[in-house]
C-alpha cells in the first residue's frame, strides 16, 4: 500500500462512526474509489454490508446506526417515528412486547437502498410512505452514545399513530399513549395539526386529547384547524360524535 492509500485509510477510520455504515459513495467522496475500497475488503480492514455499504470488521450495525448513514450520507428524508420514536424518548411503557418492530416515515417517492432492505436486521423494520404531514415538521435530533439520528417528535409522533390507526394500531393503544403525553407543546400541536392532511387523524386528536383532559389542549386555537365536513366513519359500528367536526 502507497503511503497515500495509508494515510486515506488512516482517515477513513478516523472518521468512522461506531456502529454506522459507510457508503461507497460516501468514500468515493473522500478519494477511496471502488480498487481502494475492494483492496480494504480483501485486506480485513472493511466488510460488506451490501451493494454499496460498509462497515469495520467485527462492529455491529444497528438500525438506528444504518439509519445515521441513510439520514448522513444518503441524505434521505427518512426518520424514525411513533412508537419507535416515542420508545426512545422514554415512553416505552407503551411499546408493545415481543419482537421490536422499528417504524420509519419518509415522503412517498423515498426509496431504501438494497443493502438496508436485503440486511437480516434483528428488528421487523416497517417503512412508512406518506405525505399527510410536511416532512421537515415536528422532527427532532436524538442524541444516542455515538451519534444522534432524526426522530418524530412526540406531538409528532401520536399523529404518526392515529395515520396507522385502526390498521396497524388500535383506538385503545392509542388512547393510552395519549394519556401519558402531559407535557406536549401546545404551539407545536398546533403547526402540526395545521399541516396535517388527515381529517381522520385531526379529529381522533382531538377528541382524545379533549378526554383525557390535558392541559395542553385548552391552549389550542380550533377555529384555525380543517376539520372537514360532514361525519367520517374511523370503525364501523363506531359512535357519532358531533363536537368534533366542521
Amino acid at each position: 500500500m502507497t503511503t497515500n492509500n495509508r494515510i486515506k485509510l488512516k482517515s477513513t477510520l478516523a472518521h468512522h462512526t461506531q456502529g454506522t455504515v459507510d457508503l461507497a459513495s460516501w468514500l468515493e467522496q473522500r478519494g477511496i474509489y471502488h480498487d481502494l475500497q475492494k483492496h480494504y475488503r480483501k485486506s480485513g480492514w472493511m466488510e460488506s454490508v451490501g451493494t454499496g455499504a460498509l462497515k469495520r470488521p467485527g462492529e455491529e450495525v444497528t438500525w438506528s446506526g444504518a439509519l445515521y448513514t441513510l439520514q448522513t450520507q444518503a441524505k434521505l428524508p427518512l426518520h424514525a417515528g411513533v412508537l419507535t420514536a416515542l420508545a426512545l424518548q422514554g415512553f416505552a411503557h407503551y411499546v408493545p412486547l415481543g419482537k421490536q418492530t422499528v417504524s420509519l416515515f419518509s415522503p412517498i417517492k423515498t426509496h431504501l437502498p438494497a443493502w438496508f432492505r436485503n440486511y437480516e436486521w434483528p428488528q421487523l423494520i416497517v417503512h412508512e410512505r406518506t405525505s399527510f404531514l410536511p416532512n421537515d415538521t415536528g422532527l427532532m435530533d436524538l442524541q444516542l452514545p455515538f451519534f444522534s439520528i432524526r426522530v418524530s417528535s412526540p406531538e409528532r409522533a401520536i399523529l404518526e399513530c392515529l395515520y396507522l390507526c385502526p390498521d396497524t394500531l388500535n383506538l385503545v393503544e392509542c388512547y393510552q399513549i395519549m394519556e401519558g403525553l402531559t407535557t406536549l407543546r401546545p404551539q407545536v400541536v398546533q403547526e402540526l395539526l395545521e399541516q396535517c392532511r388527515s381529517i381522520k387523524v385531526k379529529r381522533l386528536f382531538l377528541y382524545m386529547a379533549e378526554k383525557a383532559e390535558h392541559e395542553w389542549y385548552k391552549r389550542l386555537v380550533h377555529a384555525q384547524l380543517d376539520l372537514g365536513k360532514g361525519a367520517r366513519s374511523i370503525v364501523k359500528g363506531g359512535v357519532y360524535v358531533e363536537k368534533i367536526r366542521s
